[in-house]
Order: structure tokens, then sequence, then C-alpha cells
């Protein structure tokens, strides 16, 4: 590899040409936090466009918009660093259903997360007050506590409420679920949120996930982006245009030493691809740190093209950006439960998200857009779609009845759209509590490798998975410091 020639040598200083690899969300706020500090930045990208996670397309039909990915945008809102970017003068709009969430129940009833908490309380009936009193005040000092979460490792700034934090988000879901709450509703809310962290519920810390996405309801909302995530991307680049930078699609990297000289490479890569890149350029001890790397389960996603809204039997579903379908706490604890013993689960819990109840620009006119997945054994090679549909049909008779076609991609298709979802994990790694300490490796710096100048960026690093840009921010303001 040429003796590692591609970076320059000479007295430590701050970096003046910087390379960073993949065009992802963590990759592009990484290439911000460089050039607004005065590097010089080219940022390379395998795809032909950049975004990632974070694209738009017309996957079903023309004139019906897409997320490919990433749909319902709660951290880019919550974000330290989106909200300091004013992405809204590049065209991010973030547009906010009437209900944020809604998680359906086979009795023909919703339980509803609103962004108002009093108007949650008060949905909850029994366990409103139960409820209240775990989130409000976290709520209270969703700021602080969303800097501690999403901050590198260190100690927290806000210790209190990091402290009260902790307490309720170390335990599983379903222990912190069944000890809160009395009845199903409530329960069943909870689990769902959850969910979302691809882990079995009764893992240690599965609760923390469920937390995080409430308290981010409650203070910012779960939003959309108009016209599609992949404005989000847009604005991204737009800045960077601003600030001079240079993005290079179709340009697929495949080994370290074939990079040009710069004075810091970030890799907005997972640590197996980082392993591919490297070589022999990481030393032995370090690679089989980085090998043993676990990653998690996989998805199977679905994009519906429809020609009318879904017809959902509970009402409040019809106005939420996002519904929640898996039944109650038992049955979503089964499903994921299945997922981590290594099945497909026969009756899974599935994230919808239904876009077009707030943006009409997503589909031509009278007509909707609709996007789910649930998750999946890692490079599971299952059709989930008839189980996926059926879990719609369960709380809305005659869903398929609305679909005018459809786009699925399994953990093979996902990995071919995007590399860093290696095995259909879209999450850069499994996220229990070890391997959110030991993200990518346990280390005072975990964004750095043994080789001077090359870091890691990507959501395997703290603090994980979302689009927040975080592991890009901080990775690159490590960096600079070095």
């Amino acid at each position: 590899m040429g003796g590692l020639g591609w970076l320059r040598g000479g007295a430590r200083r701050a970096p003046e040409e910087a390379i960073v690899v993949g065009a992802g969300p963590n990759g592009l706020a990484a290439a911000v936090t460089l050039a607004r500090a005065g590097c010089r930045v080219t940022v390379l990208e395998a795809a032909p466009t950049p975004g990632g996670g974070t694209r738009t397309a017309e996957l079903t039909l023309p004139g019906y918009r897409h997320d490919v990915c990433a749909a319902v945008l709660p951290l880019v809102a919550g974000s330290p660093f989106f909200r300091g970017l004013a992405l809204d003068r590049h065209g991010l709009a973030l547009l906010h259903p009437a209900v944020p969430l809604a998680h359906p129940l086979d009795d023909g009833t919703a339980v509803v997360l609103s962004r108002s908490l009093a108007d949650t309380v008060a949905g909850l009936g029994p366990d409103g007050a139960a409820y209240g009193g775990l989130l409000a005040p976290l709520i209270e000092s969703w700021q602080p506590l969303m800097q501690t979460l999403l901050g590198p490792p260190r100690l927290p700034r806000a210790p209190r409420v990091a402290l009260r934090f902790g307490l309720a988000a170390l335990r599983s879901a379903t222990g912190l679920a069944r000890a809160r709450f009395r009845q199903a509703p409530a329960r069943a809310l909870f689990a769902g949120l959850a969910a979302h962290s691809a882990l079995s519920l009764d893992q240690a810390a599965s609760a923390a996930y469920g937390l995080v996405l409430a308290v981010l309801g409650h203070a910012c909302g779960w939003p959309v982006a108009r016209g599609g995530t992949g404005s989000l991307t847009d604005a991204l680049v737009a800045i960077l245009g601003e600030l001079g930078a240079r993005i290079v699609t179709g340009q697929r990297v495949t080994a370290l030493g074939a990079l040009p000289e710069a004075d810091a490479i970030l890799l907005d890569v997972t640590p197996r691809q980082a392993l591919e890149l490297a070589g022999a350029a990481f030393p032995a001890c370090y690679r089989r740190r980085l090998e043993r790397y676990r990653y998690g389960p996989g998805a199977f996603k679905v994009d519906w093209a429809l020609d009318a809204p879904i017809p959902w039997r509970a009402a409040a579903c019809r106005g939420a950006g996002t519904v929640h379908l898996g039944g109650t706490l038992e049955d979503v604890a089964a499903a994921e439960a299945a997922v981590a013993a290594g099945r497909d689960p026969a009756e899974p819990f599935v994230l919808l998200a239904q876009p077009t109840v707030v943006d009409p620009t997503r589909a031509p006119a009278g007509r909707h857009t609709a996007w789910a997945y649930c998750h999946v054994p890692l490079g599971s090679r299952t059709d989930m779609t008839d189980a996926i549909e059926r879990q719609v049909e369960r709380f809305a008779p005659g869903f398929r009845q609305r679909i005018l076609a459809r786009h699925t991609m399994g953990p093979a298709a996902l990995q071919r759209y995007n590399d860093n979802y290696r095995g259909g994990d879209i999450l850069g790694g499994t996220q229990d509590l070890l391997q959110i300490l030991a993200r990518p490796v346990l280390a005072l710096d975990p964004y750095a490798t043994p080789v001077p100048g090359v870091s890691l960026c990507s959501s395997s690093t703290p603090p994980g998975a979302g689009v927040h840009g975080m592991c890009g921010v901080h990775a690159a303001r490590r960096a600079l410091r070095r």
C-alpha cells in the first residue's frame, strides 16, 4: 500500500485537505464540519447520487415519490447539528402530521402518541398518570438530554437528567412497560416505540429506544420532509457547495492506498468494510477487535403506490404519519424475539409510514404512497411481502384492494443499494448495551483507527443509528483536534 503514502507526513497540525468516503448523512455531516473549519473537502460516493439512507425515488410508478430508506425524521428535528444548520434556507421543510404515531389494536381502537403530552396522557386513561410521570421530566429537559445522548462518549453535561433517563432506560422494554403500565394500550404503545431498536424487548436497555422516541415525539414531533427525505441530502449538498467542498459520485473506493493524498480521511462505512479497505494497514489486534463487531437483524421493506388512503378501522390512524402494526406488547415482543432467535416472524412487527397524509406532493392528485418494513434475521432470504400486508389488512381490511403497485427490498437488495447495510442491517450494527459502549470498539476515541489520520464516522460509531449526523460531526471534530 505504498507505505501509507496517501496520508501527508510532517508535524502534527490541523488538517487542510480532507477526504470523506461515503455520502450518507454522517459522511455529509462530517464534510460540512470539516469544510466549516476551513478544510478543503472531497466526498467520494460509490452510488450515482449522494444520500445513502436519505434518498427519494420513484420506486413504483411515475409520479409516486418514495423514501428509499429513512422516511420519518424525529432525529433530524432533534439533532443539535441539523438544528443549527438553517436547512430550511436550502429547501428542507419538515411537515408534521396531525398525529405523529398511532398504534391500532384488534378491537378497532388505536392508542395515540400526540405532540401534546396532556392529550396523550388523557388518551391512556388509567395509565395516563404513569406515562406522564415517566415522560414529563425528560421532555422538560429534552435539549440537554439529546446533547448527552447524541454527544461523543464522555461524562454527561447534565448529570441529573442523564441519571433520571438512565434508571429507566437500562431496563428491558417489557420490564419497564409491565412495571409502569397496567393496561394493554399503554403497554402496546411503549412496545412499538422500543421495537425500533431491533432488539429483543426482553434485553436490557431496549427501553432506552422507546423513551428517546417518545421524548422526541412530544418535544419535536415525528415529521417527514416535504417532497421526500432526499431533500435533506439536497440541503446538505447545497451547504457543501457554498463551502467549496467537492462531491464525486460514481467513485467506488476499494482500498485506502488508492485514495489521493490528504491530511485526514474519514470513512462513512461499517467495520467489515473498513477491514476490506484497510487491508494490512490495520494491525492484527485492531483487526480482531473489528472482526468481533456484531451486526444486528436485517430488514424487509415494501413501498406501495395506492389509489386511495389506507382504510384503517381506527379513525386515529387515518391522520397519523407513522403507524405501528403488531397488536399487544406480547405480540410485538414475540415478533422481535423470533427475529433475535434467527427466525422469520409469522406475524412481524411492522413500522408503516404514510407521508401523503401531510405531503400531497409525493403522489398524483388523490393518490397516496405508503412505506413499511419489518425486522428479519440478518441475511434472511424470505419474502415477507405477504406477512407485512397481512398485518396491514389486520387493522385496515380492504388495504390490498388499494394497491396499484409495490416495490420490495429484502436484505440482499438493501445491501446492493447501500453497502453499509450488510446483511440488511440498516442500523450499522446491533445496538445492545455492550455494543453501545463499545462501538465499534471500546476506546477513549472510538472514531480513530490505528492508522494516523484515518477515522470512522458511520453509524457504527457513537451515538449510533438514526438520521442525526452526529457520528460524522464527532469524528470530524476529533480529526480537527488531532
